[in-house]
C-alpha cells in the first residue's frame, strides 16, 4: 500500500514540475545566435499559456527560426552589431487570449518594441518591464488589463510611446508621467478617477489623449506651458470650472477637444492665438456669452464645434463659418438661428450663471492677430492620430 501511495505522490509532483518548469530547447535545434537560444524556452512557455488563438498564429512558433515566427522581428542589439536578437513583437489584431504577460516580455532582454492592440491579455501589467533597457514603444491597448497605473513604467527611461487605452485600469495617474520623455501618451477609455495633475503642462508629448475617463476638476493652467502639444483630447470626462486663458498659448496645437464635460464660463479670447488649430471642440458643456470673433478669424479652422452649450450671440465672422459648415452652434441660445434651445431652457440657465474667478483674463489676447484672415481656402480634414485613438482596434504607430 505504501508503494502505491508513493507512486501516486511521485506522479503528482512530476506533473506539477512539468507545468512550472519552462520547456528546454531540443538538443538538435540550431539557432543563428545564442541570444535566440536563451529566449526560445520563454516563448514556448508563453505559447503554452495561450488559451485562444483564432488565427492560428502560434502554429508558426516552432523550431529554432524565431525571427520568422509570426509577430516576431529580429535585429542587431544596440550593444552588439554582429549579434542577432529579438528586437520587436507585433501582436496587433491577433486576438490571442492569455491570463498574463508576466514572465514573457519582461524576460526578453533586447526587446525595443511591443505592440499588442486588440488581444485578450489580462492580469496586471508586470513591474518587471522596467528592467528592459531598450524598450521605447509599448502598446497594450484594447486588452483586459486591470489594476492601477503601472508605476514601473516611470522607470523605463527609454520609453517614448505609451498606449494603454481601452483597458480596465483605474485609480490615479502619477504626476511623474508628465515629465517623462514621451512623444505620445494614450490612456483614453479606462476608469481613471482624479483631478488632472497640476504639472500636466510639463509634458513634452506631441499627442495626449485623456478622453473617456472620469477626470474631475479644472483644466490646469499649466497646460499652456506644454512645448510640443499638437493634439490633446479631454473629451468626455467630468471636468469642471472655466476654460483657462492659458489654453490659448498652445500655438502648435492642431486639435483641442474638451467636449462633453461640465465646463462653464465664456470662451477666452486667447483662443484666437491658436494659429495652427484646425479642430476645436467645446460641445456639450455649460459655456455661455458671445462667441469671440477673434476665434472665428483663425485661418486654419476646419471644424469648430460649440453645440449643446448656452451661447447667446455670434458676430459676422462666426456667421460666415456657420454658413460654410465650419462652425456648429446647434442647441445654444442664439436668437435667429435654427435648432436652438427653448426659451425656457435659456432663461433657467441664465438664472444660475456663475462668473469665472479670473474673469478679466478671458478678455486678454496675448498675440498679434493682424496676420489672421477670415478668408480661408477650403482644406480637407487630415488624418488625426488622437481621434484615431478613440477607435479601439486602430493601430496608431
Amino acid at each position: 500500500m505504501k508503494i502505491f501511495y508513493s507512486l501516486i505522490i511521485f506522479s503528482i509532483l512530476n506533473n506539477i514540475n512539468c507545468q512550472l518548469l519552462p520547456p528546454l530547447p531540443a538538443p538538435n535545434l540550431t539557432f543563428i545566435d545564442q541570444s535566440l537560444a536563451l529566449i526560445f524556452p520563454i516563448i514556448q512557455n508563453f505559447k503554452n499559456t495561450i488559451t485562444l488563438d483564432p488565427f492560428g498564429v502560434t502554429k508558426t512558433w516552432t523550431g529554432p527560426d524565431i525571427c520568422n515566427y509570426k509577430g516576431f522581428y529580429c535585429d542587431n542589439p544596440p550593444n552588439n552589431s554582429s549579434a542577432i536578437s529579438l528586437a520587436s513583437i507585433d501582436f496587433n489584431g491577433f486576438q490571442l487570449s492569455a491570463p498574463t504577460l508576466d514572465g514573457f516580455i519582461d524576460q526578453l532582454p533586447d526587446l525595443a518594441i511591443f505592440h499588442a492592440n486588440t488581444n485578450n491579455f489580462s492580469g496586471i501589467i508586470s513591474s518587471k518591464i522596467s528592467n528592459l533597457p531598450y524598450l521605447y514603444e509599448l502598446d497594450l491597448s484594447n486588452n483586459q488589463f486591470i489594476g492601477t497605473f503601472p508605476m514601473s513604467i516611470l522607470n523605463i527611461k527609454t520609453l517614448t510611446f505609451l498606449d494603454i487605452r481601452y483597458n480596465l485600469l483605474t485609480g490615479i495617474i502619477p504626476p511623474q508621467i508628465f515629465v517623462q520623455y514621451l512623444d505620445a501618451f494614450f490612456l483614453n477609455n479606462n476608469n481613471f478617477i482624479q483631478k488632472l495633475p497640476d504639472n500636466i503642462g510639463s509634458t513634452p508629448a506631441y499627442y495626449l489623449t485623456l478622453a473617456n475617463n472620469k477626470f474631475v476638476g479644472p483644466i490646469p493652467r499649466s497646460i499652456g506651458q506644454a512645448p510640443n502639444l499638437l493634439e490633446i483630447l479631454f473629451l468626455n470626462n467630468l471636468l469642471t470650472g472655466c476654460i483657462p486663458y492659458e489654453l490659448g498659448l498652445l500655438k502648435k496645437a492642431i486639435v483641442i477637444d474638451v467636449g462633453f464635460n461640465t465646463l462653464t464660463g465664456p470662451l477666452p479670447r486667447s483662443l484666437g492665438c491658436l494659429e495652427s488649430v484646425e479642430q476645436l471642440n467645446f460641445a456639450g458643456n455649460l459655456l455661455y456669452g458671445q462667441v469671440p470673433e477673434v476665434i472665428c478669424s483663425l485661418k486654419n479652422l476646419v471644424n469648430f464645434t460649440l453645440s449643446y452649450n448656452y451661447f447667446t450671440k455670434v458676430g459676422p465672422l462666426c456667421r460666415e463659418l456657420i454658413d460654410n459648415g465650419v462652425l456648429n452652434v446647434e442647441k445654444n441660445c442664439i436668437n435667429g438661428l435654427p435648432n436652438q434651445r427653448s426659451i425656457l431652457e435659456c432663461v433657467l440657465f441664465r438664472m444660475q450663471i456663475k462668473l469665472c474667478p479670473l474673469q478679466k483674463s478671458l478678455r486678454i489676447i496675448p498675440c498679434n492677430i493682424s496676420n489672421f484672415s477670415p478668408h480661408r481656402p477650403l482644406r480637407p480634414e487630415r488624418h488625426l492620430i488622437s481621434y484615431s485613438a478613440l477607435s479601439k482596434h486602430t493601430k496608431l504607430y
